[in-house]
């Protein structure tokens, strides 16, 4: 059976293709530091590479990736042409924004993004769990339950969205260029893990659960025998 390449985990394409390189603009992008340019430069070698050598794994497109060298050129841009501080509430909110819709809309395609995620073949044991389905009749609750993941996962990066907004426009004030611009961007950053990725998180490891005992429901597997053990 011909198995579908997973493009990494969710950790690895968050952290990557956006964390890491929004980490890197706010914190190295001063003079003293690697400078507005090579912070840019980079940042974006990160999802660069990772897309990259996703692509050669897999030969399709990496969307974190994508969306993470869109979100280092609109935060760089936005820093070095000195726009309004609105722009980065709008950047910081656009971009979990965008992952949440395209997981929704990816589940009415062929490729679905939830089984990108979090069924597959480096987390759970896909070709078993299929066979398993199709031989009790439960192939079409499963579905439902990985439609009804997708949501709660897209409900994850809107909640992240959400919040990315708020803290974006009650933090960062100071015009782009400006040593208290920086100031603002890395005290965002620093408080966007308790105050965004922990609630994000719960949402996630919630949505988990629910499609592991979904899949537990549906094949009477145990849990140590779902999860794709190594060989």
């Amino acid at each position: 059976m011909a198995q579908t390449q997973s493009h990494g985990s969710l950790l690895a394409n968050l952290g990557l293709n956006i964390i890491i390189p929004t980490v890197i603009l706010t914190k190295l992008s001063g003079a003293e530091h690697l400078g507005p340019q090579w912070a840019i430069v980079v940042a974006l070698a990160f999802p660069i590479a990772y897309g990259a050598y996703d692509f050669h794994k897999t030969r399709e497109a990496n969307i974190f990736s994508i969306l993470g060298v869109i979100s280092i050129f609109l935060t760089g841009g936005i820093s070095l042409l000195e726009l309004d501080p609105k722009y980065i509430a709008i950047k910081e909110a656009a971009i979990p924004g965008i992952i949440g819709l395209a997981v929704l809309i990816s589940h009415y395609t062929p490729y679905p993004l939830v089984r990108k995620l979090l069924f597959n073949e480096q987390i759970i044991n896909v070709e078993k769990i299929t066979q398993v389905t199709q031989e009790r009749g439960t192939t079409a609750q499963l579905e439902a339950r990985l439609k009804t993941t997708s949501y709660l996962v897209a409900s994850s990066f809107f909640l992240s969205s959400t919040l990315n907004y708020i803290l974006a426009k009650w933090i960062v004030v100071s015009t782009p260029g400006t040593t208290a611009y920086t100031e603002e961007l890395g005290k965002m950053t620093a408080l966007s893990f308790p105050v965004i990725a922990l609630p994000s998180t719960i949402v996630m490891m919630v949505s988990l659960f629910y499609l592991f005992k979904g899949i537990e429901k549906c094949t009477g597997l145990r849990f140590e025998d779902i999860l794709n053990q190594p060989q």
